[in-house]
């Protein structure tokens, strides 16, 4: 008898991770280089894409969506956490994605960034006359705006030629 094994594409992720790596949080925002801070910038980035794909009446692969979480929990099991403690921290993921997902759009006719939502997750960048989160919120407006430009069906390999300085 033969095993089957579903394959799961990393596209999203791989390139979630990446720009979530990007130096220019940490170098130039100051942002701790933690598991959950590249979690939250992996959500906000992928929160962006999503509402994109929305706002151009284009629906999402739910494959994508569901390999992009796949891969989350096979990292939190890698880094050591058993069962219990990966059904949880997946929990909490979920229910942190949905919250960035639903609220880091201020504006429901252009883009602009929940100050409240940011400063919640970002506690480090101050308040919002904090030059290191007018950083921040300019990064995700110009990302915005990058990838809103972009054909939906090449939009995830495009993201990785965005650049900020």
């Amino acid at each position: 008898m033969i095993f089957r094994t579903k394959k799961h594409s990393l596209e999203l992720y791989n390139t979630l991770l990446q720009l979530s790596r990007s130096l220019y949080f940490y170098n130039k925002i100051k942002l701790k280089d933690t598991f959950e801070t590249r979690i939250y910038l992996m959500f906000i980035h992928f929160a962006i894409i999503l509402i994109i794909y929305k706002k151009k009446n284009i629906i999402f692969s739910q494959h994508l969506y569901d390999d992009l979480f796949h891969c989350i929990e096979n990292n939190l099991r890698e880094i050591g956490l058993g069962d219990v403690a990966v059904n949880k921290k997946m929990k909490d993921l979920n229910k942190f994605f949905y919250d960035i997902l639903l609220k880091i759009n201020a504006n429901k006719e252009s883009f602009k960034v929940n100050q409240k939502l940011v400063i919640k997750y970002f506690n480090e960048l101050g308040n919002v006359k904090d030059i290191k989160y007018k950083y921040f919120e300019g990064y995700f407006t110009k990302f915005y705006n990058f990838c809103f430009d972009i054909e939906a069906k090449i939009m995830l390999k495009e993201t990785l030629k965005f650049k900020v300085e």
